[in-house]
C-alpha cells in the first residue's frame, strides 16, 4: 500500500469499539483532521461474540470511510498485554546504556529475549552530562512476539502496515504530559529529592481500568481488573435482566423507573472500583515516599455515568476532572461534530498515539517486531538495489568482453607454466580438503555416538534417583537408635513421620497445562503463604515477584479439587491461559498419597495441614540430597549434595487441605491370649470392643484395636528431568555467570565499593 506523510492515524481497538484519530502538525500545533468510532454489534468479551470477525468487519469499515488508511499508523495494546519496567542505572557512559538495559531486561522479563519483542528508553527528565548520564532512569518495555503478532494480524489481514506499537498507559501518559504538563516538562529539570506534585489518571475500560500516576518525568501503571462491563453484570445478576438491557439500563441510569435502586443495585462495584483505586495509590505512595499526589482524572466512556466522577472524588479525597476535551489539540471542525464531542472521554488513547507519531512525545518506544521492519526497509530498497546490480552487471559484462579480447591475443606459451602450477596446487588442495572432511566426519560420528552411550547411562538414573529423592525428603521415624517403639513406648499421636501410600505421575509436555488447571496456581499461592506465616522462611525473589504480580490480579475464590490425576487434568491440553509465575516446558507432575497420625487437637498449629506444611513442604523445599558422582580410586563412590532445584524438583505444595477424622487401626501390642482370658475371667456383662479389660492381676488388657486421628491428603510437585551431567554443567555454567556479573559490576565504577553497584 502507498504510504504518505501527511499525518498520522492513532487507532484503538476496544472491547466495545474501535477508536480512530487522524493528527497532523500545522504550524507546531497538533490539529485532528480526522476521527472514527465504530461500536460492534456484541462487545468482545460476551460469550456468543466472535472476536476476530467483529474486529476485521469494524477495519474494513474504517477503512471504506477514510478511503484507506495510507498514512503512518500507530495502534496500542492494552496494558496487561504488555511488561513496563522502570530502573535507575549506575552513573555510566551513554553508549553503554544498552549494554545495561540487555542485561537488566534478561532479568526483568521472564521469557527468552528470542521470544519477546522489547524496547527501552530514557525518561525525560534524566541528567546527562558530557556523554554520561548520571542521575537517570530507563523505562524497559516488552511484549510476547506471539502476542505482538496477534495484536497486528487484523490489520494485516487488511493490509494495513502498522508503523508503532505502543501500551495504552504509555499512550496515556503520552497524553497527559503533552497536553496538561508540557509547560513543565519543557522548562522544568527534574529534581528526584523535590520532585513536582504527581497526577493520578484513571482510564476505565470495559473490563478493565488503567491507572497511571505520574509527574511528567516518572511514570507508575497497574492494570485493574475492573471495569464498565462489571456494573452491567451487577445489574444483570440482581435485577435479572438481560445483558442488553442491563447495559442500556446503565447508560440511562436518570431515566429509569427508580434510579435510586439502579444506583443501590450498583454500589457493590463502585466500592470495589474505589478499594482498588486506594489499593494502588497506597502501594505507589510505600514505594515513592516523596510523591506528592495533587489531583484525579478519569477518561474512558465509563466516567459518563451519573455519579461516577463525584463518587470517586468523594471517597478518595482528590479533586477529580473528568478529560472530556484536550487542550493543545486543535481542529475545530472535528470537535464541533456531536459524535466526536459525546465520546471524547474515551479518545485519549488515540490522541497519545498520534503524539508518537508526530514526533513530539516523551516516549517514543515501539513494539513493533524488529523482523517486520527490517522487511519493510528491505522492501523499499528493493527496486533501488535491483537498478543499481542491473548497472553493475552491464558494467561487469563489457568490462569481461573487453578484457576477454585482449587475452585473446596473448600466446599461449607465456602462461602454460603458470597454468600447471596452478592446477597442481588446485588438486593438492582439493585431496588434503577431502580428507580433513573425512576426518571430521569421522571425529563427529565418534562424539555422537560417546554422548549417546554416556546418555543412556545417565538416563536409566534418573528415576531411581527421584525414588530416592523421595524417600529421603519424606519425613521419617524419630526411632532412636533403629529400634522400633510399640505404642505405649512412643503413642502415634506424638510420630512426626509421614506415610506415603501411593504414588502418581503425569508427564506434560508443556508443563504451563498443568499449572492452568483452574484454581491450582491460587491452590498453589495460598499453600506458599500459609508456609511462610507457619515457618517464617523467606521466599525466593523471583516467588516473591511472582505473588505480587497474582496480587496484582482479581482473586479467585477456592473450591474443592478432584484428586485423581487423570480425572483432574485428563489427557488433552487445557484451553484456559495459564497464570504467570508457574513452570513451563515438558515435565513430570509427581503426586503422593499420603497420611500421618501427628494430630493432637491441642496441638494448633503443629497438626493436620500445618503439620505437612512445616515439616514435608520445608524438606521439600530446602533440603540438600546425597548422590553419588562417580568413584575415587579404590572404587567406592563420591558423593555430593543437590537442592531440590538442582534436582529439577520445585512447585511443592498440598493439594486438599482437610481436617484430621478418627479412625480405628490395628494394635500392635494385642495379645491375643490374655485378651480372650480378660474376656473369660470378666464378671460384668459389657459386650463392646472398647470396655476395659483387665488381667486376673487387675493389669488392663490390650485392645485389638486403637482409635487415633489420621490425616489423609494429597502431595504434588513438579520434576524437569536431568542428568547428573547437565546438574553440573548447569552448576558451573551460574558460577562463571556469577563471576561474570561481579565483573560487571566492578567495570561500572573502578571506585565504587562493589556492594553498591546496583543494577
Amino acid at each position: 500500500m502507498a504510504r504518505s506523510s501527511a499525518g498520522v492515524w492513532g487507532i484503538e481497538i476496544g472491547q466495545t469499539a474501535i477508536k480512530a484519530l487522524r493528527c497532523s502538525l500545522v504550524g507546531g500545533e497538533v490539529v485532528a483532521d480526522a476521527f472514527d468510532y465504530i461500536e460492534y454489534p456484541k462487545i468482545l468479551s460476551q460469550p456468543e461474540a466472535d472476536a476476530d470477525e467483529l474486529i476485521n468487519e469494524a477495519l474494513a469499515q474504517l477503512l471504506q470511510r477514510n478511503d484507506a488508511i495510507n498514512e503512518k499508523v500507530c495502534i496500542s495494546v492494552p496494558g496487561q498485554s504488555g511488561l513496563a519496567k522502570f530502573f535507575k542505572p549506575p552513573p555510566v557512559e551513554v553508549k553503554k546504556i544498552s549494554d545495561i538495559v540487555r542485561y537488566e531486561a534478561r532479568q526483568q522479563i521472564p521469557f527468552d529475549l528470542a521470544d519477546v519483542v522489547w524496547d527501552f528508553q530514557i525518561m525525560p527528565g534524566s541528567m546527562v552530562e558530557e556523554g554520561y548520564a548520571l542521575e537517570s532512569e530507563v523505562g524497559l518495555f516488552a511484549m510476547k512476539r506471539e502476542m505482538a503478532y496477534r495484536q497486528l494480524a487484523p490489520f494485516d489481514e487488511l493490509k494495513i502496515e502498522v508503523d508503532e506499537v505502543q501500551l495504552a498507559p504509555i499512550a496515556l501518559f503520552n497524553m497527559l504530559t503533552y497536553d496538561r504538563m508540557n509547560e513543565r516538562v519543557e522548562n522544568d529539570i527534574f529534581d528526584a529529592d523535590n520532585p513536582p506534585p504527581s497526577t493520578v489518571l484513571l482510564s476505565i475500560g470495559t473490563d478493565s481500568s488503567d491507572l497511571i500516576v505520574t509527574n511528567g518525568f516518572r511514570i507508575w501503571q497497574r492494570s485493574m481488573p475492573i471495569g464498565g462491563n462489571h456494573f452491567t453484570r451487577q445489574l444483570t445478576k440482581d435485577l435479572k435482566l438481560t445483558f442488553a438491557k442491563a447495559e442500556h439500563l446503565k447508560r440511562n441510569a436518570r431515566e429509569a423507573v427508580d434510579p435510586k435502586l439502579v444506583f443501590q443495585t450498583m454500589r457493590p462495584v463502585f466500592n470495589d472500583l474505589v478499594t482498588e483505586v486506594q489499593r494502588s495509590i497506597g502501594f505507589f505512595r510505600s514505594i515513592d515516599k516523596k510523591a506528592e499526589i495533587e489531583e484525579l482524572v478519569i477518561t474512558g466512556n465509563t466516567v459518563k455515568m451519573p455519579g461516577l466522577a463525584a463518587y470517586l472524588g468523594k471517597n478518595l479525597g482528590f479533586e477529580v476532572s473528568v478529560i472530556d476535551r484536550f487542550n493543545r489539540l486543535g481542529g475545530e471542525d472535528v470537535h464541533a461534530i456531536p459524535t466526536f464531542r459525546d465520546n471524547a472521554t474515551t479518545f485519549a488513547v488515540c490522541y497519545g498515539l498520534c503524539l508518537q507519531g508526530l514526533g513530539v512525545s516523551q516516549i517514543h518506544a515501539s513494539l513493533v517486531p524488529q523482523e517486520i521492519l527490517t522487511q519493510r526497509m528491505v522492501r523499499a530498497k528493493k527496486p533501488w538495489t535491483l537498478a543499481a546490480l542491473a548497472a553493475l552487471l552491464a558494467g561487469m559484462t563489457i568490462h569481461y568482453g573487453l578484457t576477454q579480447k585482449s587475452w585473446a591475443t596473448t600466446h599461449e606459451d607465456l602462461w602454460g607454466g603458470a597454468k600447471a602450477a596452478v592446477t597442481s596446487t588446485s588438486t593438492y588442495s582439493n585431496e588434503q580438503k577431502q580428507t580433513d572432511g573425512d576426518l571430521e566426519a569421522q571425529l563427529t560420528y565418534l562424539n555422537e555416538m560417546g554422548t549417546e552411550v554416556s546418555g543412556n547411562a545417565e538416563s536409566r538414573l534418573k528415576w531411581l534417583e527421584v525414588i530416592r529423592v523421595i524417600n529421603d525428603v519424606v519425613p521419617r521415624p524419630d526411632f532412636p537408635d533403629g529400634k522400633v517403639l510399640s505404642p505405649k513406648e512412643l503413642p502415634y499421636v506424638d510420630r512426626k513421620d509421614i506415610h506415603v501410600t501411593e504414588i502418581e505421575t503425569k508427564f506434560f509436555e508443556d508443563l504451563a497445562t498443568w499449572w492452568s488447571t483452574p484454581l491450582l496456581a491460587t491452590r498453589y499461592r495460598e499453600e506458599l503463604r500459609n508456609w511462610v506465616e507457619l515457618t517464617g522462611e523467606k521466599l525466593r525473589p523471583e516467588e516473591e515477584e511472582a505473588m505480587l504480580a497474582a496480587a496484582e490480579e482479581s482473586s479467585m475464590g477456592a473450591s474443592s479439587m478432584s484428586t485423581g490425576m487423570d480425572d483432574m487434568y485428563g489427557s488433552s491440553t487445557s484451553s484456559i491461559d495459564a497464570p504467570a509465575g508457574g513452570p513451563e516446558g515438558p515435565g513430570w507432575v509427581i503426586q503422593l498419597s499420603c497420611y500421618h497420625y501427628h494430630n493432637e487437637i491441642d496441638r494448633i498449629g503443629f497438626e493436620g495441614s500445618d503439620h505437612v506444611r512445616r515439616i514435608m513442604t520445608t524438606a521439600f523445599r530446602n533440603s540438600k540430597v546425597k548422590l553419588p558422582i562417580g568413584s575415587d580410586d579404590n572404587g567406592n563412590p563420591i558423593y555430593d549434595e543437590f537442592t531440590m532445584q538442582e534436582m529439577g524438583i520445585d512447585y511443592p505444595f498440598l493439594l486438599n487441605d482437610e481436617r484430621p477424622r478418627e479412625v480405628e487401626i490395628a494394635n500392635p501390642d494385642f495379645d491375643e491370649d490374655a485378651y480372650q482370658a480378660a474376656i473369660e475371667n470378666r464378671t460384668d456383662t459389657a459386650t463392646t470392643r472398647r470396655d476395659e479389660l483387665r488381667d486376673a492381676d487387675g493389669n488392663l488388657v490390650d485392645l485389638p484395636t486403637l482409635i487415633v486421628r489420621k490425616h489423609e491428603f494429597i502431595y504434588q510437585f513438579v520434576w524437569k528431568e536431568n542428568t547428573l551431567s547437565e546438574r553440573l554443567k548447569a552448576r558451573e555454567e551460574a558460577r562463571i555467570k556469577a563471576e561474570e556479573e561481579a565483573a560487571l559490576a566492578g567495570d561500572a565504577d573502578p571506585l565504587a565499593d562493589p556492594a553498591d553497584v546496583n543494577f
